[in-house]
């Protein structure tokens, strides 16, 4: 190699590495080697290989929903005999949902229902269609239901059930005063409603009644016309006061408790004993001389009531 040729390739490595003179290879032998090879870089070491991503168990397979049994079937109203069908039921409430599911009952036990949603219609739809039984709220907006039962039984006498979502024993008195025949609290059991109205109705039919009339001192009770005579003179009863007056008549000088009473005339095994306790004293206004001084339904204290007569006499 020529010293010209030699420059010229120091010059061209400086030029491409950038170093100085004393890195230069100390034989022109070893810079020929480098203008006919290139330099070998060093091996780049292989990448370190990622592992394998441990795989993901299956998801556990969830089992199947346990199926739901199907609601259970709500029994059928118990139908109504054939003397109850097709009886006119007014039903009175300002709660519309209340107002559906007690219609809705009636209605599939075999009754014909009108309903109303408030106190002055429901003294106008009872005098235009004259129902065989009332089923009327406490709480009505207008006239409230027990002045609604007033003016209701002025007019004839309807056998009134009384439904109040009022937990005093006063305003349930101020009902069964006003001449209901029962009540209901509320929340209730819409089956219960449509046996209480049965109950009562069969009470109120002549054709549930046997024939007989029952003469008891100065009293005469005539069972299949649902009548009471004092010394010849009809006395006005509702539904529940001829039914007590009549069971007493049937039992005289005997003493009843206000639970047998529940049971013998209401056919409750447990209620509020108050309502057997205003009927007796409604009873006691209609046929006593002095109803603060009775003495023909007389109070056996701690034990009830007994009523004292002439002995019964059936013909």
């Amino acid at each position: 190699m020529t010293s010209n040729s030699y420059e010229m390739l120091t010059d061209r490595w400086c030029r491409l590495s950038g170093a100085g003179f004393g890195g230069l290879p100390a034989y022109p032998e070893q810079v020929s080697s480098l203008s006919t090879a290139a330099p070998t870089r060093a091996p780049v070491p292989a990448a370190t290989p990622v592992p394998a991503t441990t795989p993901v168990p299956a998801t556990t397979p969830v089992p199947a929903t346990t199926p739901v049994p199907a609601t259970t079937p709500v029994p059928a109203t118990t139908p109504v005999p054939d003397q109850l069908r097709d009886r006119r039921i007014l039903v009175v409430d300002d709660d519309v949902t209340v107002s559906e599911v007690v219609c809705s009952y009636l209605r599939s036990a075999g009754f014909i229902v009108e309903s109303v949603a408030d106190g002055l219609s429901a003294v106008e739809t009872a005098a235009r269609i004259r129902p065989d039984l009332v089923v009327l709220d406490r709480m009505l907006p207008g006239i409230d239901g027990v002045e609604v039962c007033r003016r209701i039984r002025a007019e004839r006498a309807v056998p009134v059930i009384m439904l109040t979502a009022l937990r005093e024993e006063e305003d349930r008195i101020d009902g069964l005063e006003a001449g209901a025949d029962d009540y209901l609290a509320k929340p209730f059991s819409p089956r219960e409603l449509v046996l209480r109205v049965q109950s009562v109705l069969r009470r109120s039919l002549p054709e549930f009644s046997p024939e007989s009339i029952l003469d008891v001192g100065d009293f005469r009770l005539d069972v299949s016309s649902r009548q009471l005579a004092l010394r010849g003179q009809p006395i006005a009863l509702t539904i529940r006061e001829f039914d007590l007056i009549a069971f007493l008549l049937k039992h005289p000088h005997q003493v009843f408790g206000r639970e047998e009473l529940l049971r013998a005339v209401w056919g409750w095994e447990f209620g509020d004993l108050s309502t057997v306790t205003v009927h007796v004293r409604r009873l006691r206004e209609k046929i006593e001389v002095d109803a603060a001084h009775p003495t023909v339904i007389c109070t056996v204290w701690g034990v009830g009531y007994r009523f004292d007569s002439a002995p019964a006499v059936s013909r």
